[in-house]
């Protein structure tokens, strides 16, 4: 059977919503510092800014302010793992590495610090309906791809394929969703190869009306991509893929790698 016919059996794509919020800078304050696995830092902020802080979607991002070693601030993209509306937490994963101001801060933050945050400017929400998600990702995209785990209801069924280094990295999500997890392991200096993670997605089965949701370094989304698209044959109106970070180059990402 050729791709046409291939992708003939697929369902109209789910249509998706653009959602604008009220932009401003909040202020908060450090509640906790975990580390959650050996790569990971897990920080819970707080504070009354975070009355009317608005989230639509798993893969929303955030500014986070920092200062700069020669004092001029530093915005870099995180993604909210979590918040809880009712005691104005929101919680934010750092991935521990020894570049960047971001992780540097987080290694020293303790309870008290503060932390300005902005966004986020949007969301886009997708509406359904979606048969089965399959979310893909690195070690930067785990607070995207937990926060969607964690909230699908219990009707819906999900996969998980994530690269990590080891498996100490690995994460468990709480969930009412049928959820089944891939773990890829390999060095973080390796984490610009797509190999491993496209070796892994051999083994899942991708039936139509699965919504292919993919986020990590920049090369290795465009790779998942393509393979998707020509291995696969799953239509690109099914797939989003962002490059959360590209090698080499710091506070650099791709919204969509097609155009990568």
């Amino acid at each position: 059977m050729n791709n046409a016919v291939k992708e003939q059996a697929w369902p109209p794509a789910p249509a998706s919503e653009s959602v604008r919020h009220p932009l401003r800078r909040r202020s908060l304050s450090v509640v906790a510092v975990e580390r959650l696995t050996p790569h990971m830092i897990r920080i819970t902020l707080s504070g009354s800014d975070m009355a009317d802080f608005v989230s639509a979607s798993p893969d929303d991002h955030i500014k986070i302010f920092l200062p700069g070693a020669d004092g001029v601030e530093v915005r870099r993209d995180y993604t909210p793992r979590r918040y809880n509306r009712q005691n104005a937490t929101l919680v934010l994963d750092f991935v521990d590495h020894h570049a960047g101001p971001a992780a540097a801060w987080a290694r020293t933050a303790s309870v008290g610090a503060q932390l300005d945050i902005g966004g986020p400017k949007g969301s886009r929400v997708i509406a359904g309906p979606v048969a089965q998600w399959l979310l893909v990702g690195d070690e930067t995209a785990l607070p995207a791809i937990g926060c969607r785990v964690e909230e699908l209801p219990a009707h819906a069924a999900v996969t998980t394929v994530v690269a990590v280094p080891g498996p100490q990295d690995e994460q468990s999500f709480a969930t009412s969703a049928s959820h089944g997890a891939y773990w890829v392991h390999r060095p973080m200096a390796q984490a610009d190869q797509a190999q491993a993670l496209v070796a892994a997605l051999d083994k899942v089965c991708i039936e139509p009306g699965t919504f292919v949701w993919v986020g990590a370094e920049a090369h290795v989304a465009r790779a998942v991509r393509q393979y998707l698209l020509e291995e696969r044959c799953v239509p690109a109106q099914w797939i989003k893929a962002a490059g959360y970070w590209i090698m080499g180059q710091g506070d650099a990402s791709v919204r969509d790698v097609a155009e990568f």
